[in-house]
């Protein structure tokens, strides 16, 4: 049986944000099965879309601090260390992740791995309680196929955010 041939890009960018931070119809900064195609527009500001979505929430908005940052940023280390994954730039803000990173697996099972160590540091620092939902269901996924797109993808993730938070930068990527 022959195996089929996978393409997998230099790396991929990830973003994902936490829990009841960026939902749809409160700006414009967020997009729907219907309308997340790369260079498509965002939603437009829906007063009943942001009101609909707020009621379905199980528990408050999550924020993280400086603190909770840090872990987060040290989970990511951690599960690329033990997984082989080559992290290139991360950066751990207040109410969102950005990471750009060389794995062989798909971005989603990534991100979702990402999260999932998140959590369980999180939950052994015992810093939120019965905290069920940190981080939104899905993300953002980017195959970033040449060069310069993960440069100027690095660039972003870690000199275009504003104030530095929890960053990372592997300066040693080539």
């Amino acid at each position: 049986m022959q195996q089929k041939e996978i393409d997998i890009p230099l790396a991929y960018f990830v973003t994902f944000s936490c829990y009841g931070t960026w939902l749809h119809g409160k700006e414009n900064l967020s997009v729907d099965k219907n309308q997340n195609i790369f260079g498509t527009e965002f939603l437009s500001f829906n007063q009943y879309r942001q009101m609909s979505a707020e009621k379905r929430m199980a528990e408050a908005s999550y924020l993280l601090n400086q603190h909770q940052r840090q872990i987060v940023l040290s989970a990511i280390k951690e599960v690329c260390q033990y997984r082989e994954w080559v992290l290139l730039a991360a950066h751990v803000r207040t109410n969102h992740v950005h990471l750009v990173i060389h794995a062989i697996h798909q971005p989603e099972i990534v991100m979702n791995t990402i999260k999932s160590y998140s959590s369980r540091r999180l939950n052994e620092a015992k810093l939120d309680g019965n905290r069920m939902n940190r981080w939104t269901r899905h993300g953002s996924t980017r195959y970033l196929w040449r060069e310069e797109e993960v440069e100027s993808t690095i660039q972003y993730v870690v000199y275009e955010q504003g104030s530095p938070m929890a960053v990372f930068e592997n300066k040693n990527r080539y």
